[in-house]
Parts: C-alpha cells; structure tokens; sequence
C-alpha cells in the first residue's frame, strides 16, 4: 500500500518537473536513475530516499521543502474525502492546465497582468 507522504511527495515531483517542461527520462539522466524509476517515484509507488530528493531538488530548482507543501497529514487515511487543496492539485496533475500555466508565464509580465484582469472580469461576469 502506497503511503500517502510518498503519493504527495511524487505529485509536487511531477508538478515541478511538468511546470519546467522536463520529460521523465530528462529528470532520470540529471539525477542518474532510469526514467521507470521516476515514474514510479511519481506514483508514490516507490518512496523517494532523502539522498535522491536532494538530487531531485536540485534538478528541478527547489528546495526539498517543496515537495512537502500543501501536506497536512489530515487526508492521510487513503479513503479520506478530498480537501479544496486535493482538489487543486488534481488540477495541477492535468496536462492541459499545466500547458495553460506554462503559457501565461511566458507571456510579457505588462501583457500578463492585463490577460489576469481580463480572466478576473469573465469570472466575475460567469
């Protein structure tokens, strides 16, 4: 059974590593592992050792603490009942929200304040 500090940590690795546009076999060349491995990693099937998520963290440019953010402990009980932040990281696992994320940043920042403001007004409206 996976523990869920392992599935949340190999989230935040996927998040990261999608939100700098790096594929697995890239992330597994860096640090020295087979790509299965990270996807393993990724899946929380395979707990990640301290000494591999130093040399994740420094390939994906953060610190070992970002791995861990957003865990809580509450939603440790596998059938435990998705929180907003669950739910906002299932949303962060979607490929298309990612692309979209990826986009917008880069967008010039002066175009990207405008685009945010525009997004804010349709949401208003809706």
């Amino acid at each position: 059974m996976r523990h869920p500090v392992d599935v949340h940590v190999g989230k935040r690795v996927r998040h990261r590593r999608w939100m700098v546009g790096m594929t697995q076999q890239q992330l597994g060349d860096i640090v020295g592992i087979k790509f299965q491995q990270i996807q393993k990693y990724e899946t929380g099937m395979n707990r990640i050792s301290a000494s591999r998520l130093w040399d994740i963290s420094q390939a994906l440019d953060v610190p070992v603490s970002f791995f861990f953010e957003g865990f809580d402990g509450e939603n440790s009980v596998p059938d435990a009942a998705p929180s907003v932040a669950d739910t906002r990281g299932d949303l962060l696992a979607d490929k298309e929200a990612l692309e979209l994320v990826r986009s917008y940043y880069a967008i010039p920042e002066a175009q990207r304040r405008r685009l945010f403001e525009l997004a804010r007004v349709l949401s208003d409206v809706a």
